[in-house]
């Protein structure tokens, strides 16, 4: 559910700010045109003029990080950028959406399986049970599977533990193949926007008809900010992609060492017969 809401709310920041960036790109070709027009009508300016013009130059190359990246977004051509941008969208959703769900899966196993003790002292299975019915996480409900099944034997209180435990941990690594998926396909969308461009270039070279170097770097620089533009993307994604795996890797770790300590548990208040029994 949360992970619903997280797509459908980025999803729909994006569709606001697409046509934000086209009415700014329509916006920088417009007012460009009244520029060229007013230095056509105006070839001679007073010496004043021409000396502000390195003021104006310099405020105009110092811009904003936003500003520089729609500029680089725009120069990147959109049938590109866009669909890389989606990817970094809906990546970003899902990973946010792991790591608030693996935060809330994250307990205190120590402080747990002590309470779950002295529940089992005090009341037996069911108090127990109700400890885990009333704490979050993975930990808590293989815990629950597992008293459930108390009064079968301590055989199969271990199987459902270890069966639950696969259950919880697919739970835990839900959605990580999309993450991967995109991940992957980012990089590969900008080395096709870059090769795709570069034809560009040289078709253009070809109808001009000389090489010409201001044609070949525009080409050349248009074609690979959709490179760098998929390179940036699958970097976040895979930091994220990597903390997430660790952090599984940690809940997994404690759900192991959790449940020896909860098969012991339950041997020693003779809540489930051991094998010897």
């Amino acid at each position: 559910m949360i992970m619903k809401k997280l797509t459908a709310f980025l999803l729909l920041l994006t569709m606001f700010l697409s046509p934000a960036v086209a009415l700014a790109q329509g916006t920088d070709s417009s007012s460009a045109q009244p520029a060229v027009e007013a230095v056509a009508e105006a070839p001679a300016e007073a010496p004043a003029e021409t000396a502000a013009e390195p003021e104006e130059a310099v405020a105009t190359t110092e811009k904003g990080f936003r500003e520089i990246l729609k500029d680089k977004f725009i120069e990147g051509d959109y049938v590109w950028m866009s669909p890389i941008l989606i990817c970094l969208i809906i990546g970003l959703a899902v990973a946010i959406e792991r790591i608030i769900y693996l935060n809330m899966a994250t307990i205190n196993t120590k402080k747990f399986l002590t309470e779950l003790e002295s529940a089992l002292k005090s009341g037996g299975a069911k108090a127990a049970l109700t400890v885990c019915q009333n704490t979050p996480g993975p930990v808590a409900g293989i815990f629950a599977e597992g008293l459930n099944r108390a009064d079968e034997g301590i055989d199969v209180v271990e199987k459902a533990v270890v069966s639950y435990g696969g259950v919880e941990m697919g739970k835990m690594e839900r959605a990580l193949p999309w993450l991967s998926l995109f991940i992957s396909l980012a990089p590969m969308l900008g080395f096709l926007g870059t090769v795709i461009g570069m034809i560009g270039a040289f078709d253009r070279i070809e109808a001009a008809g000389d090489i010409s170097p201001t044609v070949v770097a525009g080409g050349i620089k248009v074609a690979l900010l959709t490179t760098v533009g998929g390179l940036i993307v699958a970097i976040i994604l895979q930091i994220f992609y990597n903390y997430i795996m660790s952090k599984i890797e940690g809940l997994v770790n404690e759900m192991e060492e959790a449940s020896v300590n909860f098969i012991d548990l339950l041997v020693k208040n003779g809540v489930a017969k051991s094998k010897n029994d």
